[in-house]
């Protein structure tokens, strides 16, 4: 029995009826491409550690120490927000602009300040750490203003080993500046 309530190809010549996926609102923030399995394993990871901590804060309430449970239960809440916050980082596109989520800081561009995206080779960092390799990186210049730092890189938590999605999130970043500057 095919349930086409559940699936997103269901079968519109049985019902009768033309069914046209609704088109995403422009004014909404998106991220324009998955993300990646390292970013995912290490808040799943981190999440994993916030569990073990709960459990540690029952233990340590039921031990008898109130102090210690309210320490542990703190930084078992930091370490989830921690793994949240790691799981938002990234670039995200609406009709109003370009908007980089980092861990502490968010910066957000409207399109007509951005004077040109494009992708470039040069050296990058190998998943965020000191080591430079070259690669590939996502460059935005703006119209007026310091240089910026790259959008993203082919060696980045998202990107790595997956270099086909990073140059179709290249070109959708591309296609946005592109549309929405005025």
């Amino acid at each position: 029995m095919p349930l086409a309530f559940l699936s997103a190809d269901r079968d519109t010549a049985a019902t009768g009826q033309d069914v046209v996926p609704p088109h995403p609102d422009p004014s909404k923030w998106r991220r324009p491409y998955r993300l990646g399995p390292w970013r995912v394993g290490i808040a799943a990871f981190t999440l994993l550690i916030a569990a073990y901590m709960l459990i540690s804060a029952l233990i340590i309430a039921v031990a008898g120490t109130l102090a210690g449970a309210t320490a542990t239960v703190a930084i078992a809440a930091l370490t989830i927000l921690f793994s949240l916050r790691l799981l938002r980082m990234g670039v995200w596109v609406s009709s109003r602009g370009l908007r980089r989520v980092g861990l502490l800081t968010t910066r957000t561009l409207r399109w007509r300040d951005i004077a040109r995206i494009s992708t470039v080779q040069q050296p990058v960092r190998w998943l965020g750490l000191p080591r430079s390799v070259q690669g590939q990186a996502v460059q935005i210049e703006l119209r007026q203003g310091e240089p910026l730092a790259p959008l993203l890189t082919d060696h980045s938590v998202d990107f790595l080993g997956r270099r086909d999605l990073f140059e179709r999130a290249a070109d959708v970043l591309e296609a946005w500046a592109a549309e929405n500057r005025h």
